[in-house]
């Protein structure tokens, strides 16, 4: 049986385990190679340092945020119905990753320190989506905002309980999902024509 072509995809799974299993400070490259089966001259092709394949695999991981909630961004539903959808969204995938892997997590945390670049580029697609909403929202007469952009980067400060990796502590506490709802229903007041 031929072997696996070697990808970016591949390299980019291989270094999340590599990563869960020794943490940032000890995984290396050769310990991707290894758990490929190839040279790291091959993983060095596809990418040509540590610090790339650490900020690839970083942005990889924050774009599938970016996935989930497209959709939900560019829905039907009425803007109010989709923002609140759209938030609930995000803290739903921030808690699953910080609970259903904290060893991931945790080393996620150390990358984004890392890869602040990444990290804005991140902030800005999620504010882009955020105001997104909310000019579907001002063109249906749900909303009022003179600055879309301005106003979801509002959104985006506002609701960071719930999806900044630093309060992620929080987020199984109890009273966490009525606080949640609570700064949703704030939001989409302040929101709200008159």
């Amino acid at each position: 049986m031929a072997p696996e072509t070697l990808t970016p995809a591949r390299i980019l799974e291989a270094t999340e385990d590599v990563l869960r299993r020794f943490g940032p400070a000890k995984a290396t490259v050769v310990d991707v190679a290894r758990a490929l089966g190839v040279s790291h001259g091959s993983v060095y092709r596809h990418f040509g340092s540590k610090a790339a394949l650490r900020e690839a695999v970083t942005d990889r991981w924050l774009g599938q945020t970016h996935t989930e909630l497209s959709a939900v961004a560019e829905g039907d539903a009425p803007a109010g119905e989709r923002l609140r959808a759209w938030l609930a969204g995000l803290f739903a995938a921030k808690r699953r990753k910080a609970g259903g892997d904290p060893e991931l997590f945790a080393t996620y945390m150390v990358l984004t320190e890392e890869n602040s670049g990444t990290v804005e580029r991140h902030i800005e697609t999620m504010i882009g989506q955020l105001a997104g909403i909310v000019e579907d929202g001002v063109r249906q007469g749900e909303f009022v905002s003179d600055d879309p952009v301005v106003t979801a980067r509002a959104l985006w400060d506002a609701s960071c309980r719930f999806h900044d990796p630093a309060y992620a502590g929080e987020w199984g506490r109890p009273g966490i999902d009525e606080a949640f709802e609570a700064v949703c229903a704030l939001l989409l007041r302040g929101l709200r024509a008159p």
